[in-house]
């Protein structure tokens, strides 16, 4: 039987992790490798500066004291037995599209196993809900990691999934979109007087390529989008080698 290694940032009690690990029952021996608490926007940060606690929890299972990606360096280099067929990361609780995937902890789980060579694809809910139904997306998971297993995703490429509250059964291979929302800082002050914002986004989507992420879960679809470990520009390469000609001394 085939392994599977489950991770996210939401946190190893979060009803989305829970609701993917039940999906995959059956389908391959489950390991589940998550940080202890929420740890959204966390990114591809590490834990270098103090050391990282960990705990078994329940069998095949461990809360990490740490980021989404010390979970999966301690899962794929202390923990687990054997090195897994597939990491999948979530189901995060809201979507990861956009400028979103460069902050988003459930991304870069996936990405770290992609980075070891694994197979790997992160799922997102999209559509942020405080009482959210997982099992929609939690069936489409299954679905795609027993195809993941059939059919290995290309080298150096993981699968950033977004799955709409209300899907229709479509799905699109879609590109990442631009940066369609805006920062917006909250400004305040705590009783000491000292100044302080908090950080939020407000979503600009009026324009919004027909062929992103976005306007395919506006559409209802499930979007999937292909994102490369290996982010050089090679155009770029041949139209600024002139720049090290003249930098260079």
């Amino acid at each position: 039987m085939p392994t599977i290694l489950v991770s996210n940032d939401d946190g190893i009690a979060a009803p989305g992790l829970r609701a993917l690990v039940e999906a995959l029952a059956g389908l391959a021996t489950v390991y589940v490798v998550a940080p202890d608490r929420e740890r959204s926007a966390a990114a591809q940060s590490l834990t270098l500066l103090e050391p990282v606690f960990y705990e078994s929890v329940a069998e095949r299972e461990w809360a990490v004291e740490g980021t989404p990606t010390d979970a999966v360096i301690l899962a794929l280099n202390k923990l687990l037995p054997e090195r897994p067929d597939l990491v999948l990361s979530g189901i995060n609780n809201g979507g990861n599209m956009g400028e979103n995937v460069y902050y988003s902890g459930t991304v870069a789980a996936a990405m770290e196993g992609c980075i070891n060579g694994i197979p790997a694809c992160a799922i997102s809910l999209a559509g942020k809900s405080k009482q959210p139904d997982f099992s929609g997306a939690a069936k489409f998971a299954r679905e795609l990691a027993r195809l993941a297993l059939e059919e290995p995703l290309p080298k150096g490429v993981m699968l950033n999934v977004n799955v709409p509250n209300a899907w229709n059964g479509g799905v699109r291979l879609a590109r990442q979109s631009a940066k369609v929302t805006r920062n917006v800082l909250k400004d305040g002050t705590d009783p000491e007087g000292r100044k302080f914002v908090w950080l939020s986004e407000q979503k600009q989507i009026d324009d919004v390529g027909p062929d992103t992420d976005y306007a395919a879960v506006f559409a209802g679809s499930v979007s999937l989008t292909p994102l490369e470990l290996d982010r050089t520009h090679p155009d770029s390469i041949q139209q600024l080698a002139h720049w090290a000609k003249r930098l260079g001394k």
